[in-house]
């Protein structure tokens, strides 16, 4: 028996069975990967044989967003942790083998403070109770950390105390902010938060570009995975100067922004999440790029009505949600017939069905497939996918 496979027998994630996070915790890595690129090849030779998939050196403690459920039990103790998968049950969780190990200490210390500032957990049946979660965004190049606090309620006795309390304990937190969400609702976050120290936001670098990540904005979770998928999507692209790209479900404008900054003529970016759009244009500031723009609205919507005005971009980066793309999309980019597609997929089921529709209905077809482990220990599996007009 291999070593590592023997440290995962013996209980590497003692709540691997509960939490269910990790669902292939069980395997080696090698094995992991193998698995994955077995599925990929499965699903998705028939468009074009998949390349090697690119994992990771270091599996581990590589997620920069970290967040955790609080409750009292009916002892009066105060547990944190992940909810069981399926399930409002938390798992007691203090650390965590996919998690930065910072953003685990930061949860596990306000916890702790907690009793001596006569502050309780949430609790979900009756609705009373103050903290309901705790989220902790880390800039891994910049080492700047952001600490959101979820409370039911508005009200923060003794909140200058604790910020300064916890900040002592962690200098490298550079902002914290109390997000206020008092509904009966599965969403983590409200809608009305605080800046109670810093900025509000962090920075962190990817690609060689600046980003600014807020509470609520999207950003990829494993900044050294997304490194290698953004610059194959780049190498992908082919860009050469004089391009007109579109980047739709844009999020903050990641992938925007470092084709921007590589050299695209001019980038156009579509993103739903207000909250979003307002990073996306604050990270091209930042970046100092005039070459790009970004539109608030349904990435579907927007390609329809750019086709019927005739836009047509010579480059389209997509990077849907997991449910992938919809008929009114692809059908929109059909008509628009960029020469080059980027498809940038977290789930190789619907990509193998977006790719079906495309293929079928245009003369499109698959040029490249690039599997990327972005989530070890995880079944989820990332794809850069290449389309090309015949």
């Amino acid at each position: 028996m291999s070593k590592s496979k023997e440290n995962i027998n013996n209980g590497s994630c003692p709540e691997y069975k509960k939490c269910g996070g990790c669902q292939l915790q069980n395997m080696t890595y090698e094995e992991q990967l193998k698995y994955k690129q077995n599925k990929v090849d499965r699903l998705l030779k028939k468009f074009r044989k998949p390349l090697p998939i690119k994992g990771m050196d270091n599996p581990y403690h590589y997620r920069n967003k970290v967040q955790a459920a609080f409750r009292t039990l009916r002892n009066g103790k105060i547990v944190s942790g992940v909810y069981q998968s399926g399930s409002h049950h938390i798992v007691s969780i203090d650390s965590c083998q996919i998690e930065d190990v910072t953003a685990d200490k930061i949860i596990v210390a306000v916890r702790k403070l907690l009793p001596s500032f006569k502050l309780s957990a949430y609790n979900e049946d009756t609705g009373r109770g103050f903290l309901r979660h705790v989220l902790v965004k880390r800039g891994f190049a910049t080492n700047q950390t952001m600490l959101v606090l979820v409370t039911g309620t508005p009200v923060f006795p003794s909140r200058n105390n604790f910020v300064k309390a916890i900040c002592k304990q962690f200098p490298e937190i550079t902002t914290v902010v109390q997000n206020v969400n008092p509904y009966r609702t599965n969403l983590v976050l409200g809608n009305n938060q605080k800046v109670l120290f810093g900025k509000g936001y962090i920075e962190d670098i990817l690609c060689g570009c600046r980003f600014r990540i807020s509470p609520k904005s999207f950003y990829q979770i494993n900044p050294v995975q997304t490194e290698f998928l953004y610059n194959t999507a780049m190498d992908f692209a082919e860009l050469k100067g004089n391009e007109t790209v579109l980047d739709a479900y844009c999020g903050t404008g990641t992938i925007g922004i470092v084709a921007a900054k590589r050299g695209a003529g001019r980038v156009i970016g579509v993103e739903l999440n207000p909250d979003a759009v307002k990073d996306a244009i604050s990270n091209a500031k930042a970046n100092n790029l005039k070459n790009i723009r970004f539109y608030k609205g349904d990435a579907g919507k927007f390609m329809e009505s750019a086709a019927d005005e005739k836009e047509k971009p010579d480059v389209v980066f997509m990077d849907p949600p997991r449910a992938g793309s919809d008929e009114t999309f692809l059908n929109s980019l059909i008509k628009m017939s960029p020469k080059t597609v980027v498809y940038i997929s977290c789930n190789p089921e619907t990509l193998a069905r977006d790719l079906d529709y495309l293929t079928a209905n245009s003369d499109y077809k698959v040029q490249k497939i690039q599997p990327v482990d972005m989530f070890p220990h995880t079944a989820h599996i990332e794809c850069v996918c290449l389309i090309s007009r015949q």
